[in-house]
């Protein structure tokens, strides 16, 4: 005579910390995770069909380097410029993916900051 084995019931029964997956739409501009010590950003390299070379030189200037997909894992999973000044540069839409070191990121989010605060003064000294 064979031994029935039973399952418990709780084994059976999805676990309750497990969350249903919710969609939401993709978003074109979804960028590789940044290497330790850099951050990334997207950085506008054209406007209604006109090249934005002043903001792409003064993003440069600044610190921030052109992301190019041979830099990047699975860089078929991202859009690549094929032709132009900017080939093989990851972009899409106008835009181009470009990296800046988290110490010239911080320093240049303090000096915003600084700035707006000084504007913020002088505005209520105004007043």
């Amino acid at each position: 005579m064979e031994k029935d084995t039973k399952t418990s019931r709780a084994s059976q029964t999805r676990s309750k910390s497990e969350r249903p997956k919710v969609w939401v739409p993709p978003s074109s501009l979804d960028a590789p995770p940044a290497p330790d010590g850099f951050r990334y950003r997207w950085i506008r390299a054209e406007s209604v069909g006109f090249q934005d070379t002043k903001n792409i030189s003064g993003r440069l200037r600044e610190g921030y380097e052109l992301v190019r997909a041979e830099e990047v894992e699975n860089a078929d999973d991202y859009p690549v410029l094929d032709e132009g000044k900017y080939k093989g540069v990851i972009g899409v839409g106008g835009l181009l993916l470009a990296k800046v070191p988290i110490e010239i990121a911080q320093q240049r989010q303090e000096y915003m900051s600084n700035k707006h605060k000084q504007r913020d003064e002088a505005v209520r000294n105004d007043l």
